[in-house]
């Protein structure tokens, strides 16, 4: 066989490269839903104050610095969200972004409260607090792995 012949295995390589990757729907409708309930979490922060952990001054100064980061978060997940649904490979670097702006707000949020003491308090907003802390932690790296691992689909 010469060199521009195929070979046996080559037609399953390029079915396998060419089919959708597993989840991508589920990805793609997860990161939509984050970024509306990111959108959703301050519009209840400033209009009712309904998921405040707190009336604290500290706390409300702290929770205001993080508009403009979760903005970029927000961002970040729904131009994944679209260059996944389009097959761009923007989607690896955008999810990478948001993955971990996932992380790092996470971070921000499970310092702060542990130096306050605010996992002592319990309260549904403090429930709150806790279950978007858990899927920052679980969904960032997630969505990183995910991009990554599908960066060859996205390149065509």
């Amino acid at each position: 066989m010469g060199p521009g012949t195929p070979t046996e295995g080559r037609p399953a390589q390029l079915s396998r490269a060419s089919a959708r990757p597993r989840g991508l729907t589920v990805m793609i409708a997860a990161l939509w839903v984050a970024a509306g309930l990111d959108f959703l979490y301050w519009v209840l922060f400033f209009a009712t104050g309904v998921v405040q952990t707190s009336q604290d001054s500290v706390y409300l100064g702290f929770e205001r610095a993080f508009p403009a980061a979760d903005a970029w978060l927000g961002i970040a997940a729904i131009v994944c969200a679209e260059g996944l649904r389009r097959r761009r490979g923007a989607a690896v670097l955008y999810g990478g972004a948001a993955g971990s702006a996932f992380i790092y707000l996470g971070l921000m949020d499970v310092l702060y409260d542990l130096e306050h003491g605010v996992y002592t308090q319990l309260s549904p907003e403090m429930a709150t607090e806790l279950a978007i802390v858990i899927c920052c932690f679980v969904f960032g790296p997630l969505l990183m792995r995910y991009v990554w691992r599908h960066r060859r689909w996205l390149d065509r």
